[in-house]
């Protein structure tokens, strides 16, 4: 049921947060009527159906293993008046959504907005979006890296996703990185300090070898 993207809901709703030019991204789709079932739902309850956001979950092989949902409202554009107003289906643990050619470099983070907004400003950079705080912890990264970014929201749950992280890969060969926003996460940077003073905050950030490739359109 997921159709492109391109002149629906589901680009209203990213551009308004500034997210644009996403039109060839293979990995989100719009359903105009998906069902929604409440957390407090029975069975003789009515379905209820809202437009959505789909984006595909899939694993270092690239083997879809599950569909992230945001429900959308039709007449603002924005996410739709439901608590929660996202679910996941399929497996997870370990995978994400995963955006641009792999590389020997990736960035994680945890929101769709979140790393769709660091994709804008490192072009470039492959980025993937775990979904959420403990699956960020989970995440199993491909083997070839040699840097793994990690965007961490400005909260606890950020934080402790990033020392899960270092953990786990204390023994890897590849460097994990961390990559911190100026305000609670890089979508809420997008939108309030703009693509020039992202790319300001986040160059002392980055490895001094990836600058001149994630940072090259700064003299476009």
């Amino acid at each position: 049921m997921g159709q492109p993207i391109a002149g629906t809901l589901v680009e209203r709703y990213l551009s308004a947060r500034g997210l644009k030019d996403l039109r060839s991204v293979s990995a989100l789709r719009f359903h105009p009527n998906c069902y929604y079932w409440g957390e407090d739902a029975d069975a003789n309850d009515p379905l209820d159906a809202w437009p959505a956001l789909l984006a595909k979950v899939t694993d270092t092989a690239g083997k879809l293993t599950g569909v992230h949902r945001t429900w959308l409202d039709p007449q603002k554009a924005e996410k739709a008046p439901l608590d929660p107003n996202r679910k996941a289906m399929g497996n997870l643990l370990g995978h994400a959504v995963r955006f641009g050619s792999p590389t020997d470099i990736l960035a994680v983070g945890e929101g769709l907005e979140t790393m769709l907004s660091l994709r804008l400003v490192l072009a470039g950079l492959p980025i993937a979006a775990a979904l959420s705080g403990n699956h960020l912890a989970a995440f199993d990264p491909p083997t070839n890296l040699r840097r793994l970014y990690v965007a961490i929201d400005n909260d606890e749950a950020g934080q402790a996703a990033f020392d899960v992280l270092t953990e786990r890969f204390a023994d890897r060969e590849f460097h994990l990185l961390p990559l911190r926003p100026m305000l609670d996460d890089f979508n809420g940077d997008l939108r309030k300090c703009g693509i020039d003073e992202m790319r300001s905050h986040l160059r002392p950030q980055l490895s001094p070898v990836d600058v001149p490739t994630l940072l090259a359109v700064e003299t476009d």
